[in-house]
């Protein structure tokens, strides 16, 4: 008998924007088990590290202040956390049993304790819809993309030398680094050994290269992209995904060279992508085509269709141990 596999259970997580549902998936049969109601304008979901609970912003055009809780285990809703004053809640990601989550209205991102109940932490950025976010495992970074600044905020935890007069001390403070890159910069991700971060542009189709170590643009590639949405690397690294919301097509990139693969088309719009934790496949939520599209890594074929409700998008892996 395998025991890990016995203590642990992987579901996809998926949400419908026009049937307001996130639906929980077997990520063996990909047949749906649940659909839990969640609010009027799902835009991206993530789970708990044990995998009981999720987490779904509701951006309401960066007016909404809600994020819902969902309970994976009952496959119920609990009540709704209040983001207010950080308005237009977005990207979202759980670290170290907290939720970190943009805040468009705001321009900010903010941080949510489960444990005491409150939002805990917040930072602005002052720029233009500030839209996914990323966190460090030791939480030291937070990187964020601002759609309408065309612009990556690099938000680091820094540890400043004392003032010059007698019994000064040394102050932590949160630095914030922008590094400019093309207008609609939405989707993002860093690469597994945390050196690069690559966003593309839904406005011009192109794919920004960040060095994180000197925290420069290095590199912008001419993908052609136009309506890129979403950018996900494998789980090895080797390869870029960028979805196109506007085209439907999966740009598969090699990450060393910089170039293109293979091109393609899973229906009328791609957005939301997750790639499995073995790197066999590629899950996108295909908006205007009401699936996710399943997709062969090896083969880099589409071999199957979910159907999760209406307009998915935001898509999110639960692993319960």
């Amino acid at each position: 008998m395998n025991c890990v596999a016995q203590s642990e259970q992987k579901t996809l997580l998926a949400l419908s924007k026009n049937d307001h549902t996130l639906a929980i998936i077997n990520s063996a049969t990909l047949k749906v088990i649940a659909r839990v109601p969640v609010g009027p304008d799902p835009h991206e979901v993530v789970a708990s590290s044990d995998g009981r609970m999720a987490y779904v912003t509701n951006t309401g055009g960066g007016r909404s202040y809600e994020i819902n809780v969902i309970d994976l285990v009952a496959q119920k809703a609990l009540p709704n956390i209040d983001t207010r004053p950080l308005l237009g809640p977005h990207g979202i990601v759980f670290a170290n049993g907290k939720v970190w989550f943009s805040a468009e209205g705001a321009k900010a991102v903010g941080r949510f304790d489960p444990v005491i109940g409150k939002l805990d932490w917040s930072m602005g950025t002052g720029q233009d819809r500030t839209h996914m976010i990323y966190v460090t495992s030791d939480e030291r970074k937070i990187y964020t993309t601002n759609v309408n600044a065309g612009s990556v905020s690099i938000l680091t935890d820094t540890l400043l030398p004392a003032p010059p007069f007698p019994g000064a001390q040394p102050r932590r403070d949160w630095i914030q680094t922008v590094v400019k890159v093309s207008k609609g910069s939405e989707g993002f991700d860093v690469t597994p050994d945390g050196k690069q971060l690559w966003t593309a542009s839904a406005d011009d189709g192109t794919i920004s290269v960040i060095d994180l170590a000197t925290r420069k643009l290095t590199f912008v590639i001419d993908a052609k992209a136009l309506g890129a949405n979403r950018l996900k690397f494998t789980t090895d690294g080797k390869r870029a995904l960028v979805s196109s919301l506007r085209t439907g097509d999966l740009f598969v990139y090699d990450v060393e060279s910089r170039k293109e693969i293979k091109r393609l088309n899973l229906g009328k719009g791609g957005a939301g992508i997750e790639v499995d934790g073995d790197g066999s496949r590629a899950f996108i939520g295909c908006t205007a085509d009401n699936y996710v599209a399943v997709v062969d890594l090896k083969k880099l074929e589409v071999i199957s269709h979910i159907d999760v409700g209406p307009g998915p998008d935001g898509l999110a892996w639960a692993v319960r141990h």
